[in-house]
């Protein structure tokens, strides 16, 4: 491989990588909350051609800045207002991504290591779902990578483009720092503040270095906020400042969780990957230097991000992403080392694949059943949440074929693991990462669109059915932002509609329609002029309807 044209290899990532991560973005709803919400901030800049500021619900939305929102705008403009157009970034972000890590892979070791990192990458669960996903985290994440992996190359002592290096990564840097805030200077911050803690400040910074890398950072990641504060906007600066001090001192509603939570999300999330990289954290001498520095500037980010996200009160399954790139780099020196007889495959390792595989096929070969045993869990009340008893009165639609993802990744996962020679490890793990790459494709495919009408369907379809009507909608004691993007609202004329009570008790110019969950219902009743018009998959359906001449303004 390593004889091969690296150009043509790299093609023949790109169009795989097409395949892998383009068809199919728009199968399913996107999901509440992340997807929803960064798609409906990108329809309304489309809709009100205010390009500047982040809106939900047509007023400033001021937990992320813009970048990530612009991209979809532009893809919008390409595709529609859809899907489709919202996840498209993302698939751009992987086929981006795959080509990045293989050039910087070869560059370090050659190309062999370069797809061996290609495939510990989109051979794992979680890594590839987020490039067929429309969440801000893809293209925050490879900013950040790229900016820690040029602060790598300005800290080489033989590097001969220091000034280039530190400039480049103040660009992707404050790349990241405007799609996602401040968290993405921090995490590269305080990786280098590890590694500078590491090797005693033994470094060489001129000054013009620092002050290069100072106004470029200034100028790209604080360009949308600079503007901000030059048209009057402090207080939406001001209120973003806020968000990102509670988000990181306090726990967001609906995402807390213990502090081994992201131990556990990358372990099982990244899987394989995240077995076959283990024997890679520990301590080995490498005959490269750079490749070397690589290593340790990988696994300082790696525990920087578990650690930091440990510590934020805030569980939320994609803060520890950023992590994929330390651990795949990690498992393809696992895998490279093994190949050169520098490392050993151990038996545990075995074990926990094939374990862990064994109770993901038996639960995705479970899940088409979820129709035939739901009524005898609802009968035997072993389930006491009324919303999710709502959730599984739905009918997934299931067919026989659709056990087949989970039993096939069974089946190829006994054979890589009995068929497949014990020493021909480099083949084994390349076959498992194949697999999982078909395995997860394959439950976006099927599984995915079925799962989603046990969980939102109702409410989706609900407010899909108000579009276009001269009515207002509103979800009411629950967060959503399927109202806006699926229900296709635009700028209230009447400023009142902002007003909780003015919706519930006031004089309304026109109809209410409101969703909420079903065990909070009860919120609902007594208002005047109040109708309940439907209960389905645990959501209720109300309409509050506006005084007429034909109607007694105190009726229900």
């Amino acid at each position: 491989m390593n004889k091969h044209n690296p150009i043509k290899i790299q093609i023949i990532i790109a169009v795989l990588a097409a395949l892998a991560f383009i068809p199919f973005l728009g199968r399913v709803h996107l999901f509440d909350w992340d997807e929803i919400n960064f798609a409906e901030a990108a329809r309304e800049m489309i809709l009100t051609r205010n390009y500047l500021t982040v809106q939900i619900n047509f007023q400033p939305f001021w937990e992320k800045p813009p970048l990530f929102i612009w991209m979809q705008v532009l893809s919008m403009k390409v595709f529609g207002i859809n899907e489709f157009a919202a996840r498209f970034p993302n698939a751009i972000c992987g086929i981006a991504t795959m080509l990045i890590i293989f050039n910087i892979g070869r560059k370090l070791r050659d190309n062999f290591f370069g797809v061996l990192w290609v495939l510990a990458f989109g051979g794992a669960l979680l890594p590839f779902f987020y490039f067929k996903s429309g969440i801000i985290d893809p293209w925050f994440n490879l900013f950040i990578f790229l900016g820690t992996y040029f602060l790598m190359l300005y800290s080489f002592p033989d590097d001969k483009n220091k000034f280039r290096n530190i400039l480049l990564s103040a660009v992707f840097i404050g790349l990241a720092f405007l799609t996602k805030g401040p968290v993405g200077f921090l995490l590269s911050a305080l990786t280098a503040g590890v590694y500078l803690i590491l090797i005693r400040f033994r470094i060489k910074i001129r000054f013009i270095e620092i002050v290069g890398f100072i106004i470029v950072l200034v100028v790209v990641g604080g360009s949308w906020f600079i503007i901000q504060i030059l048209n009057g906007n402090f207080d939406l600066i001001k209120e973003f400042i806020v968000y990102q001090i509670r988000l990181f001192s306090t726990e967001d509603v609906g995402h807390g969780g213990f502090p081994g939570y992201h131990f556990v999300v990358l372990f099982f999330g990244a899987f394989p990957t995240s077995i076959i990289a283990l024997k890679s954290f520990k301590k080995e001498r490498l005959d490269d230097p750079l490749f070397s520095l690589m290593k340790k500037w990988m696994t300082i980010l790696f525990w920087v991000v578990l650690i930091l996200f440990s510590i934020v009160r805030t569980k939320i399954m994609h803060y520890s992403s950023l992590a994929y790139f330390p651990l795949t780099f990690l498992a393809a020196n696992s895998v490279y080392q093994i190949k050169h007889d520098k490392q050993t495959w151990s038996r545990w390792q075995t074990i926990l694949i094939v374990t862990i595989s064994i109770v993901i096929s038996i639960l995705f070969i479970s899940v088409p059943f979820i129709d035939k045993f739901k009524a005898f869990i609802i009968e035997k009340n072993l389930i006491h949440d009324q919303f999710t008893v709502g959730n599984l009165e739905a009918s997934g639609g299931w067919r026989s074929f659709d056990i087949l993802p989970g039993l096939l990744f069974f089946i190829a996962v006994i054979f890589i693991f009995t068929v497949l020679k014990k020493k021909d490890v480099l083949l084994r793990v390349q076959w498992l990462w194949v697999t999982i790459i078909c395995f997860t494709f394959s439950i976006m495919l099927v599984i995915v669109p079925k799962v989603e009408k046990y969980t939102q369907a109702a409410l989706i379809e609900y407010f899909q059915s108000l579009k276009g009507k001269d009515v207002y909608l509103k979800q009411i004691y629950f967060r959503s932002y399927a109202t806006y993007f699926y229900g296709e609202t635009k700028p209230p004329e009447n400023k009142n509609y902002y007003d909780l009570n003015w919706l519930l008790l006031g004089d309304i110019d026109k109809d209410v329609y409101f969703a909420t969950k079903i065990h909070r219902r009860k919120g609902l009743d007594g208002y005047s002029r109040m109708e309940e018009i439907g209960i389905k998959n645990g959501y209720a359906f109300y309409v509050r309807r506006a005084k007429t001449d034909n109607v007694d303004s105190d009726s229900k």
